[in-house]
């Protein structure tokens, strides 16, 4: 049978998974209508991104219940919304909600920043209409809205190291050295050390700019997941990895696997029906701007139904099981300078942008930054005007851009080399699926892979910025010129995961 997906407003229904179109080498549908996947030679394979958003995907976000309602006054309306946010916030909670903040229809001019740091307190507005709930932001450069807890993580527990000669990416099982101090339901943070024999791999040891050595990625890179099953030393976690860790380039100090306790983190808080309006800015990114909202040491969080005006380096997100949905950000100025800002930044996990739209010039639509572990995914989503869907530094993991477009710009998976302060290799295991694009630059990291699958758009090649020679090897590209079954990656993900209901639960 099949099922259906309703894209945007107003537009027909088109199939998730169809009789027709194009077939994907990586993942296919089989004869059973199932989801069939291509591994690497070491198995590698295509993420499950499914796990992405709202309380780990496919749950209908929450209607806290209205606590406090406010009109707009004349002046600065910053302390009076700020105060009922903090009443709320001292209310119980009730089933994880403790209420929302309704701001009726109206202009609430704000010179300073909104700030939720409560589990369970929600600002919502009247609308993002022109007849809606107004923020219009005044005074020095800030966030309209910070949604931010005070995360602290704890180690708990003795360490121990992966014991695969490779683990996968995409794999949801891996084999620890000594399982014995860990439990099903245990948090735990397994760290890549980056090491000089990874280094060299990546080539990210010969980084110069002007005659000066840049560093690229130093330290850890942490990624968190949960034990759904132990069986002696083989452990399965609650979302796939998305990385490979290759023995050859860890070890030693080798894979580090350790349980964590985390306090400080808050949950069920969002912001909704909005309208934000900033002045027009004509910056460049090192100047003060006015940004919309900062999510930050938030889980289950989400944003939703929101008209953003001339904001820069609009929404940033750093928690984790995030949606953001339907966000519509419009630029009346392009900001200046070489150095682009970032409209959405996606450096949290399982974080789903799903149907936002930008319009602007000289921007990143969407970036990440350092030693992000997705699975992130962009669904859905319409970037017009000059700028670039590209994850920005120093190894991003598991990226999906899934039925996106992007007319006047591209899609880039690619080493970034000396930009920046040394950025190098932006991302590894990115997909794009099913997107269009005025141009797709695809480059294949060593030891790991980008996708692009189905869609249109010029293929590029390019060197190593500032390198004239050689071009970068190309990425996976896979059916391009033409849509492949199925038409969502994401939507089929999450179908074959939890059933149809999750659809419904999301808009679809």
């Amino acid at each position: 049978m099949l099922f259906f997906v309703i894209q945007m407003p107003g537009v027909h229904a088109q199939p998730v998974i169809a009789d027709k179109g194009a077939k994907s080498q990586w993942v296919a549908v089989d004869a059973r209508r199932k989801l069939i996947y291509k591994a690497t030679e070491q198995g590698d394979k295509i993420m499950d991104f499914s796990h992405a958003g709202y309380r780990g995907g496919g749950v209908r976000l929450p209607e806290a219940p209205v606590k406090i309602t406010l009109e707009a006054a004349a002046g600065d309306n910053t302390a009076a919304i700020q105060q009922a946010i903090n009443t709320v916030s001292a209310m119980p909670l009730v089933n994880g909600l403790r209420g929302a903040v309704l701001l009726r229809a109206g202009t609430y001019t704000c010179e300073g920043a909104l700030t939720i740091a409560a589990s369970g307190v929600v600002l919502r507005g009247a609308g993002s209409g022109v007849n809606g709930a107004i923020i219009s932001m005044t005074g020095k450069p800030h966030a309209c809205i910070s949604i931010a807890g005070s995360s602290v993580i704890t180690t708990a527990g003795p360490a121990t190291t992966v014991a695969d000669a490779y683990a996968p990416s995409g794999g949801y099982v891996f084999h620890l050295l000594d399982a014995s101090g860990f439990a099903e339901g245990d948090t735990i943070r397994i760290t890549r050390p980056v090491t000089p024999a990874w280094l060299a791999l990546m080539g990210m040891d010969q980084l110069e700019r002007d005659g000066k050595k840049q560093t690229w990625v130093y330290g850890d890179i942490p990624t968190e997941r949960v034990i759904r099953r132990l069986a002696g030393n083989a452990v399965t976690i609650d979302v796939p990895l998305s990385d490979g860790y290759d023995a050859r380039y860890t070890n030693p100090p080798g894979v580090r696997v350790q349980k964590i306790t985390e306090q400080g983190r808050i949950s069920e808080a969002g912001v909704e029906n909005l309208r934000i309006l900033s002045p027009a800015q004509s910056v460049t990114i090192n100047e003060g701007h006015h940004r919309a909202l900062l999510m930050k040491d938030v889980t289950d969080g989400w944003a939703r139904n929101l008209e953003v005006f001339n904001t820069v380096n609009s929404i940033s997100i750093t928690g984790r099981r995030i949606t953001i949905d339907n966000i519509t950000i419009t630029h009346e100025q392009p900001t200046i300078g070489a150095a682009k800002p970032a409209d959405l930044n996606g450096s949290g996990c399982q974080v789903l942008f799903n149907r936002c739209t930008i319009t602007g010039d000289n921007l990143f639509f969407f970036a990440t930054g350092p030693k992000v572990a997705g699975p992130q995914v962009l669904l859905n989503c319409v970037f017009r005007g000059n700028g670039w869907i590209q994850p920005h530094q120093r190894w991003a993991t598991g990226l999906l851009v899934d039925g996106c477009q992007v007319p006047g710009g591209g899609i880039d998976f690619m080493n970034r080399g000396a930009m920046g302060s040394g950025h190098g290799w932006a991302i590894g295991w990115a997909v794009a699926w099913n997107c269009e694009a005025k141009s797709f630059l695809n480059q294949q990291p060593p030891g790991a892979a980008n996708w692009v699958i189905g869609g249109r758009g010029d293929q590029q090649k390019k060197a190593q910025p500032f390198n004239a020679a050689p071009l970068l090897p190309e990425g996976i590209y896979d059916a391009h010129g033409s849509m492949v079954n199925p038409a969502s990656l994401y939507l089929a993900q999450l179908y074959e995961r939890l059933g149809k209901q999750a659809l419904t639960n999301i808009g679809y």
